[in-house]
């Protein structure tokens, strides 16, 4: 229990109900003096120290220490008479054993202020809010030499307000450094104070490639393959979406739907006032919708471009849909309840409401719409070893109806195999953007334009190993400790808590 005691002899413990108090003193013997190093023994005083340790049963213990006042051996030694002290259990001007002070401290580096205190109000430590912060930063900080990869990166204290930027070792993701600020200012005057770095992993920020190319002209950038891969789905999405007409020929619109047959009337209505010369918010008060409703509709030149796909599950309705076809084919007018008597017959076991439900969405009419732009997107950016046989066909019908869709649907597989870096992927890469410009794809035209204006850290990104990972990963932890503390800590606590092993 008393086993952090060892180099002090107990002479009592004493059970006071909510505190255990022990006293001590020190085993006596000579004792080096900390000036002049010469040993003493001779005694000029006592002195009793007080101090916490670690809690037991919930229960505060508090450590009555008798130390010695010594003498020094040496004349001419500076140091008259000292203290002793007791290594490994007291240290100068604490009032914490050290096992305890190591607790408090861990807690400290997780919780901060007033959850720390909380959490060691009930561990049996008491201290306030602002003693937990004031052991939180008297922790001190590693030294770490400034790597030979560097990555950097963004993160936002105050979003689209206040930025900070966190340097860190690329290899072995520590933390080097919070800069306050994301320009180029800040972190070229950090680069010229640390030297040693060879290589500079980074986003797409122009602000961060200005800032190392004036500060290491010699230094080689690499760009960050995650960003490079985001921006691709991004252009994806707009140019699957430019060509939603495309898809609505593989499976037109019922056109009986109450929703597309709304959505159409107000397309129309909104175009003609503003070719009338009617202003946005005058056109959102004559139709009695949102503003932001109109501009929808005003940037969209189709009206089958705003057709959204609704998201059918299978039921046990749909082995029978042909026959509900044929049926209503005949008699428009057939009762609902005849025609469940009818499929059970024919084996259906569901119940009579999923069959209505079924009938009032529509989907005995028609198929469901092939899907949304998102979802087609997503089906053309997916690994072709994880796609499902119906997405592998369903891929396959749509780029059939849209011959850019099939030049995208290649692209995008040529792009991802350049994400895995080796040697000559560079000149692959030159071809890649060749061939996009001659396609008719204008969203990666624009995706290529940006490509070649960070060109030569592209081609640093997709021939070399270097990434941006394990910072991104720094920064997820940065974040979390930034929502711990929201409102309530300055940038020196914060950045002193991020750069804490």
């Amino acid at each position: 229990m008393f086993s952090g005691l060892g180099p002090l002899v107990v002479e009592e413990v004493a059970n006071e109900g909510d505190v255990i108090r022990v006293r001590a003193r020190t085993p006596g013997g000579p004792v080096d003096c900390p000036d002049c190093g010469g040993r003493t023994g001779r005694v000029h005083a006592f002195h009793e120290r007080t101090v916490t340790d670690v809690p037991v049963d919930a229960r505060r213990v508090v450590v009555s220490a008798r130390l010695r006042r010594l003498v020094c051996p040496a004349s001419a030694c500076p140091r008259i008479t000292f203290r002793e002290q007791v290594a490994g259990v007291l240290e100068r001007c604490q009032r914490r054993t050290v096992r305890l002070l190591a607790q408090v401290r861990a807690v400290v580096r997780e919780l901060a202020g007033r959850a720390g205190a909380r959490t060691l109000q009930a561990l049996g430590t008491g201290l306030s809010r602002c003693t937990a912060l004031r052991i939180l930063t008297g922790i001190p900080l590693p030294a770490r030499p400034v790597p030979r990869v560097l990555g950097v990166d963004d993160f936002a204290l105050k979003r689209r307000h206040r930025y900070a930027t966190v340097p860190t070792n690329a290899e072995t993701g520590e933390r080097i450094d919070v800069l306050p600020g994301r320009g180029a200012d800040a972190l070229e005057a950090w680069l010229r104070h640390h030297a040693g770095v060879e290589t500079v992993c980074r986003d797409g920020s122009s602000a961060y490639a200005e800032a190392i190319r004036r500060a290491l002209p010699d230094a080689m950038q690499v760009t960050d393959r995650w960003h490079l891969w985001r921006n691709l789905c991004d252009k994806t999405l707009a140019e699957v979406r430019s060509h939603s007409s495309c898809r609505a020929t593989v499976n037109p619109p019922r056109p009986g739907g109450v929703h597309e047959q709304t959505t159409r009337e107000r397309w129309h209505q909104v175009h003609d006032l503003l070719g009338q010369g009617v202003s946005l918010i005058e056109c959102a008060r004559r139709l009695d919708v949102s503003l932001n409703t109109v501009k929808r509709y005003a940037r969209t030149r189709e009206p089958d471009t705003l057709r959204r796909a609704p998201r059918y599950r299978p039921t046990l309705v749909d082995p029978y849909r042909d026959h509900q076809r044929a049926r209503r084919a005949v008699d428009p007018a057939v009762p609902v309840p005849q025609l469940f008597h009818e499929i059970k017959e024919l084996g259906y076991t569901g119940s009579f409401n999923l069959l209505y439900r079924y009938i009032t969405q529509g989907r005995a009419e028609g198929d469901r719409p092939v899907t949304t732009p998102r979802r087609f997107a997503r089906l053309l950016l997916t690994r072709p070893d994880n796609r499902r046989e119906k997405d592998a066909d369903l891929i396959r019908d749509l780029a059939a109806a849209c011959p850019e869709m099939t030049q995208l649907n290649v692209f995008i597989g040529e792009f991802a195999s350049l994400l895995n870096p080796g040697p000559g992927h560079d000149a692959r890469l030159t071809t890649w953007i060749a061939a996009v410009r001659a396609s008719e794809l204008p969203h990666l035209h624009a995706f290529a334009n940006g490509l070649e204006l960070d060109r030569a850290s592209v081609d640093a990104a997709l021939t070399t190993p270097h990434h941006n990972g394990r910072t991104e990963g720094v920064n997820t932890r940065t974040k979390r400790i930034m929502r711990q503390m929201h409102g309530r800590a300055g940038f020196d606590l914060l950045r002193h808590r991020i750069l804490l092993p």
